[in-house]
């Protein structure tokens, strides 16, 4: 964070200082919401949650070295003194954004936000100091948190902005203004609390509106849509921006394009990369082949801030992933390989994760340990049953449905696809699961774990692999 005294936080957020002896002190650390990640020189944001209130944490965040507090009541240590820390957080990010004058990437879409951000940064980071969303912290709390990160050297600012709502992306847009903007695409993760793709589309489209408009020849002040070609949705959010608009995808008309895409033994892709400068070929570390358009998407951006493509190529074949529990493989000793995705699930990430899956165990049985894809809405049991359809027609050898009615929807699917009997399986939770692959792997099985996070069955992929750990994040995610 840039260094800013109390008064200037004050007056920014529209504060009131409270026990603050030295108005001129500065904050030289970073802001944070949980007391035990204080370091000298920091602001703690208390936050008032299910579980815990973080103004009861005001103390000993001081002591550990924090400046102050920001925080909605006095609390017997310097603070200021706010009406919503949420919007406070919001306001402070804003100013520390437009201080510095950072070139901002933003991105959304409904499926593989995390993993693409996580590209666009490890290309970036090649081209200057690069700031990125840890994780997926991409609400209004989140999004705040990571901006306020970046520093005066800070060359480049990678935000990943999810939505619950209409009007959610229009805010985050806000906070952190963008120059580039990038749409992944439009699914049906969260189809229930939106009501259907097209107000799906309407939400991830705010962002392209919230973009500067197109510069003059040779102006690179000027906003610019990063869309995705192969979804038509995306693809018509052209008509909602003032922008300049760069296609990706496999599409003809793409201007950042994958040719002769396929997936190598390992079920990695490899692809060659075409752009408006040149070419390269390209093999990812990272599994399935719905990372290709993850990767076109992160080339495009790159290609915009003046990587060239044989460089581009190189940093794409280099990058790995920067988030746990997205498509982590795990080799062990015996030959079995767990493939832990188990972060979030949608009906398009799982359809993915299952092609990689089979192509990954080319010659091997099989596993798909699968659990609800959750606020579906009235699409709950179609998407379900289509699933686990899907894992009989990809030849996975067994399929382990873990949980309540929708798990039961993925057994049913699988099962009237065809004659399964026993290679699908339904079990109550993550525990009876482990048990049972305990008895039944053997060396050489592949085996995927996906859900939606609430399940929590990075705790089945932890148990196979042996001392995973099971952490959190601070802050909720959006889609």
């Amino acid at each position: 964070m840039i260094p800013l005294s109390l008064a200037d936080i004050a007056a920014v957020v529209d504060g009131q200082q409270s026990d603050i002896p030295d108005p001129d002190a500065q904050v030289t650390g970073p802001v944070v919401i949980d007391s035990r990640e204080v370091a000298d020189g920091s602001l703690f944001a208390a936050f008032a949650g299910e579980r815990a209130d973080g103004h009861d944490f005001a103390r000993a965040a001081v002591e550990a070295g924090a400046v102050a507090v920001l925080a909605t009541r006095p609390v017997g240590v310097p603070a200021v003194v706010v009406d919503d820390v949420t919007r406070a957080l919001g306001a402070l990010a804003r100013y520390a954004v437009e201080r510095l004058g950072t070139q901002v990437v933003a991105l959304t879409g409904s499926a593989g936000k995390t993993s693409t951000k996580d590209l666009i940064a490890q290309l970036l980071e090649r081209l200057g100091p690069t700031v990125w969303t840890p994780g997926s912290l991409n609400n209004e709390i989140g999004l705040p948190l990571t901006a306020l990160r970046a520093e005066a050297g800070t060359r480049h600012l990678v935000l990943e902005m999810g939505a619950r709502g209409i009007g959610h992306i229009r805010y985050l847009a806000e906070l952190t203004p963008p120059r580039i903007g990038v749409v992944l695409n439009v699914g049906t993760a969260h189809i229930g609390e939106f009501g259907g793709r097209e107000q799906i589309a309407v939400a991830k489209g705010e962002l392209v509106e919230a973009l500067p408009p197109a510069g003059e020849d040779g102006d690179e002040s000027g906003g610019v849509a990063v869309l995705n070609a192969d979804d038509p949705l995306v693809r018509a959010m052209s008509e909602r921006t003032r922008a300049r608009v760069l296609l990706f995808g496999e599409a003809a008309d793409a201007h950042v394009r994958a040719e002769n895409v396929r997936l190598n033994e390992q079920g990695r892709p490899t692809f060659t990369l075409q752009t408006p400068t040149g070419c390269g070929d390209v093999t990812m570390r990272l599994y399935g082949e719905h990372h290709v358009s993850n990767a076109l998407a992160a080339a495009a951006v790159a290609h915009e801030l003046g990587m060239p493509a044989g460089d581009i190529a190189t940093a794409l074949s280099a990058a790995g992933s920067l988030s746990r529990w997205r498509m982590e493989v795990t080799e062990r000793a015996d030959g079995v390989t767990v493939v832990n995705d188990a972060y979030n699930a949608n009906p398009e990430s799982t359809r993915a994760a299952l092609r990689a899956l089979a192509a990954m165990g080319r010659g091997r049985r099989t596993w798909a340990v699968l659990g609800e894809m959750a606020e579906l809405g009235d699409e709950s049991l179609a998407e379900h049953d289509a699933v686990g359809r899907l894992a009989v027609r990809l030849n996975v050898s067994k399929l382990v449905a873990v949980g309540g009615q929708e798990a039961v929807w993925l057994d049913m699917g699988a099962k009237n696809e065809g004659s399964w009997g026993e290679e699908s399986v339904h079990v109550s939770d993550a525990e009876a699961a482990v048990e049972l692959l305990r008895s039944e792997l053997r060396p050489g099985d592949v085996v995927l774990v996906k859900a939606s996070r609430s399940v929590g069955l990075e705790r089945v992929a932890d148990a196979l692999v042996e001392g995973g750990t099971n952490e959190g994040e601070v802050a909720a995610r959006w889609v």
